[in-house]
């Protein structure tokens, strides 16, 4: 059985989310009757300056609901963001370019996210027009350089690049105004294996070269083992275990984590030569169940029943209901 234990104190976080809520309103029915989906509930997250934190959980469990409700892209029904100290929302909120000098997203697919009507260099360089820059054909070439592309590269078009290259541009055109926090919403699945790893150890040398702090999105546990500080497991909506990333995958305590590193690929389970990767299931604290049950998914029209955040070690905690 696992303990309760009490956390140590952390420093000012750069990204600050508490207890944040998304709600939508949506009619469905032969009588289209409206009714509220509770898409994010009581979300709490920190990252650290220079720190890669991790959200991870399957698709539609509202990680990236909760990633555009950081960035400003969707309003939140409830609760607090912060960015290096300043509201995202409300009173004293940065107006939208200023909040896009603080924080800027890469997203899955970067064919989408640009015009194909418009070369490379004219798409980094519109940014720095609304901000007034001026030497916009300097710090276009430093950003390509950056990603590892060429300068000449911004004469082209969208069209006469790769996927991995693509995706290289739109790190480029997160970092174009110099934002210390990216927010990565599955930056690598949809490229292909062998450019995976080009484009991780790109953004971990960015990481270290340049200070910047991660929020990656994922539900590629093998990408996020490799990357991370901090994970984040999300599960309908709530996040249901947290901690540094060994705490995680080598003592992992909700069911959920634990199905979800259970899918990590493993080839040597193939030839039968490897055994579980897992510690034995913990017991949860005395007089506690971890919560929610992955067996019985939550109604997501319905507010979710009150549960716990349980300090389970110096850097681990996991979501428990009272009851057995």
């Amino acid at each position: 059985m696992i303990a309760a234990t009490t956390p140590s104190p952390a420093s000012e976080p750069i990204l600050s989310v508490k207890d944040l809520h998304v709600r939508f309103s949506v009619a469905g029915g032969l009588l289209r009757q409206r009714r509220t989906i509770h898409a994010v509930n009581g979300v709490d997250l920190a990252v650290q300056p220079g720190q890669c934190v991790s959200l991870v959980g399957e698709s539609g469990c509202g990680k990236s609901t909760t990633a555009l409700a950081i960035m400003g892209l969707q309003a939140p029904s409830s609760g607090a963001i912060t960015v290096e100290g300043r509201p995202v929302y409300g009173p004293g909120a940065p107006d939208r370019l200023a909040r896009a000098r603080l924080a800027q997203i890469v997203f899955q697919d970067p064919f989408s996210t640009l015009n194909p009507r418009e070369t490379i260099g004219r798409a980094l360089s519109q940014p720095l027009m609304l901000h007034g820059v001026r030497d916009r054909a300097d710090r276009v070439a430093t950003a390509l350089r950056q990603v590892g592309l060429l300068p000449d590269h911004a004469t082209r078009y969208p069209h006469e690049f790769s996927g991995g290259q693509r995706q290289r541009i739109g790190i480029a055109r997160a970092l174009i105004l110099g934002p210390r926090l990216i927010v990565l919403d599955e930056p690598v699945s949809a490229l292909d294996v062998s450019i995976r790893a080009q484009i991780i150890n790109l953004l971990m040398d960015l990481q270290q070269d340049l200070g910047l702090s991660y929020l990656m999105i994922s539900h590629d546990l093998g990408v996020v083992e490799h990357v991370s500080d901090r994970v984040a497991v999300m599960f309908a909506g709530q996040i249901v275990e947290e901690g540094g990333w060994r705490e995680v995958f080598t003592a992992p305590a909700h069911p959920y984590t634990r199905r979800l590193i259970e899918t990590i690929p493993n080839p040597a389970r193939l030839t039968g030569g490897a055994q579980d990767i897992l510690p034995p299931a913990p017991e949860p604290p005395s007089g506690t169940r971890f919560w929610p049950p992955i067996d019985q998914r939550p109604e997501i029209g319905r507010p979710p029943e009150p549960s716990t955040f349980l300090n389970i070690g110096d850097d681990h905690r996991v979501r428990v209901r009272a009851g057995s």
